[in-house]
């Protein structure tokens, strides 16, 4: 047996830091560019306590510089600066903080911190995924200070010697390598800047100086820079200083959607733990496998990753907005995420405050909320699928529709009633004639037209004991006429379903007669409601449940209403008469169930021309 210590070659320790630091290479910007941030927000903070002296009127930014022509491109703040001995602690030891080392140092000062962005000291380092070389040029703010200068060729040599700046701050150079060129082109710069940076709290530039000194405008004519970015966003505000028309500017400028949002939730909280952002309710496309939404999340206003289901509960992925959690590390693997407990927090918190928001508008704006529900029901759903708890803070507020288009909860919908049998439909075009037969007894169904309602009414139905949804189509029990049938009913009865057993010839089709309260329909399909819906459900699955799909069979019966007109009179007709007379009163019961295949189209308008033909 041996036992010894694990060696670690710090000559390759640097090129895996170097490659697998980061999975996008574009964010060793947001990584400069926050250091930057970094740098001006602990500057301001010693000024704040008399450590340090800066002019009132002195603009604070971070610059960055394209220089193509000589392949470098210059990340420039004007913020605390490092001198050589700082320089050789936060930068040459990998992964020391000096973010959490300043505010180790100074939180005595204030005990909510200052908004440092870094969390550890490595994010410097993701410049050498792009360049050859790096150097630092910066000079500290402290009295008698002399510049430094670093630079690294992307070994884990480095030269630490005097510098060239003048001003205090920080300048970062990188030589950008060969395979890496996309980074000098000022669209490319432009765009990472906007995706990691549009709200960072300094005012971030980007400048081309070779192109802006071949110009031939006037430095008069030149328009005033702009920065890139927002440095007061809006849900770092206090809901009570902004306007509706100010969420939806930001809704539209931030999503590029110039569709209305339905309404928002502003998000902001000190305590267990520190959580701003917006949530937006979009129109949600009842195709529902397509629709998306779109979470940023953000730390101290840099842009971190959209959807992050680890903080954003899954069903939340419908919505849009903006989260910043300043206690979040900018890079932390998804397993970290998945088993924090602080995460999980943050995630119930936020289920809370969209539950709380919907019973908020339902209580006080109850006819906004039903226009808005046929666009956000499918989100409901579905969160109260993924989520029981979810499902336990919204289930009052859970509203339906009814075939005469009024809103009602389930209780409503039950009010009343000896049964908790709930009647829908799913198709009200199709399904026409039984909703016409349920009005005309002054009966009432829910209208539950999505893929998604499968799914939800089985949930329904387990959290609510003795709950059970039928579709209109399945059972008819509350239109028929419950009067017991005499001996003489009963026999023409059994001839009759005997006859149409003969002429169909379908032995897996069910035949019953029936007194419907509705004389006037001489025949209706029933459809099994469980196998059906477990038929829906397996087909939703897509391709590789659809085969689990065939284990159900759908249930059919074909109930004859002993009450009609034509099926009393049925018995006269013998022959050929009769036989078609069957066929077409069974066509008609499945057209008024489900559209009728081509061939089955085509004998039925033959047979109806034959019918109309006889009664000349």
């Amino acid at each position: 047996m041996a036992k010894g210590n694990i060696s670690v070659d710090s000559e390759n320790l640097f090129p895996i830091i170097k490659k697998w630091l980061y999975s996008d290479k574009d964010i060793f910007l947001r990584e400069l560019v926050s250091n930057g941030c970094d740098a001006v927000t602990k500057l301001k903070k010693l000024a704040g306590i008399g450590s340090a002296s800066i002019d009132a009127d002195e603009k604070f930014k971070v610059t960055v510089s394209i220089f193509k022509d000589a392949k470098k491109l210059v990340i420039s703040d004007n913020g605390i600066g490092m001198t050589a001995e700082e320089i050789d602690k936060y930068i040459n030891q990998i992964a020391f903080s000096g973010a959490s080392d300043f505010l180790e140092k100074y939180k005595e000062e204030d005990d909510k911190g200052a908004q440092i962005i870094g969390h550890f000291g490595l994010g410097f380092y993701s410049a050498f995924m792009v360049a050859d070389s790096v150097e630092i040029d910066s000079l500290s703010y402290m009295d008698g200070a002399k510049a430094a200068k670093w630079t690294c060729d992307g070994t884990m040599e480095f030269e630490l010697t005097d510098g060239e700046r003048t001003e205090r701050g920080t300048t970062v150079t990188l030589n950008i390598a060969e395979d890496s060129t996309t980074f000098l082109e000022e669209s490319t710069i432009r765009s990472v800047l906007r995706k990691y940076c549009s709200f960072l709290p300094v005012e971030v530039y980007l400048e081309t100086p070779e192109k802006d000194g071949k110009s031939d405008k006037d430095d008069a004519e030149k328009e005033e820079p702009k920065p890139i970015n927002d440095t007061n966003p809006l849900w770092m505000r206090k809901s009570a200083d902004c306007k509706d028309e100010d969420y939806k500017e930001f809704y539209r400028n931030v999503f590029l959607d110039f569709n209305e949002p339905l309404f928002y939730i502003h998000l902001n909280v000190d305590y267990p733990f520190n959580l701003k952002g917006i949530l937006y309710f979009p129109k949600i496309n009842h195709e529902f496998s397509g629709q998306e939404g779109e979470i940023k999340l953000y730390n101290n206003q840099v842009f971190v990753a959209d959807n992050v289901k680890e903080v954003i509960p899954e069903f939340l992925m419908l919505l849009k907005g903006v989260i910043d959690c300043p206690d979040l590390p900018l890079n932390v693997s998804r397993s970290f995420l998945q088993n924090d407990g602080y995460v999980k927090k943050i995630s119930n918190h936020i289920t809370k405050k969209v539950a709380d928001k919907l019973k908020e508008i339902y209580t006080n704006e109850k006819e906004n909320y039903e226009k808005y529900w046929d666009d956000i029901d499918i989100f409901i759903k579905y969160g109260c699928l993924r989520d029981e708890k979810f499902y336990d803070k919204v289930k009052d507020v859970i509203i339906y529709k009814d075939i005469d288009g009024k809103y009602m909860t389930l209780d409503e919908y039950l009010s009343g009633k000896d049964e908790k049998d709930v009647y829908y439909v799913s198709d009200q075009n199709t399904q026409s004639q039984y909703i016409k037969m349920f009005k005309d007894q002054g009966l009432n169904a829910l209208v539950l037209p999505s893929m998604m309602d499968t799914h939800f009414i089985s949930f329904v139905e387990m959290k609510n004991e003795g709950v059970k949804f039928k579709r209109i189509d399945s059972a008819i029990s509350d239109i028929s006429d419950e009067t017991e049938e005499t001996d003489e009913q009963k026999e023409f009865s059994e001839k009759l379903i005997e006859r149409f057993k003969n002429r169909i010839g379908d032995e897996n089709l069910k035949i019953e007669a029936q007194s419907l309260k509705d004389e006037s329909v001489p025949a209706v399909i029933l459809l099994g409601e469980q196998s059906r819906r477990m038929r829906e459900m397996y087909r939703a699955y897509g391709q590789q449940m659809a085969p689990m799909a065939d284990m159900f069979k759908d249930e059919f019966t074909l109930v004859l209403n002993s009450n009609n007109a034509l099926i009393k009179k049925l018995d006269t007709l013998e022959g050929d008469d009769g036989d078609m007379v069957i066929d077409h009163i069974y066509d008609l019961a499945k057209i008024s169930h489900a559209p009728l295949e081509a061939e089955q189209m085509t004998r039925f308008i033959e047979r109806s021309n034959k019918l109309l033909e006889k009664l000349f």
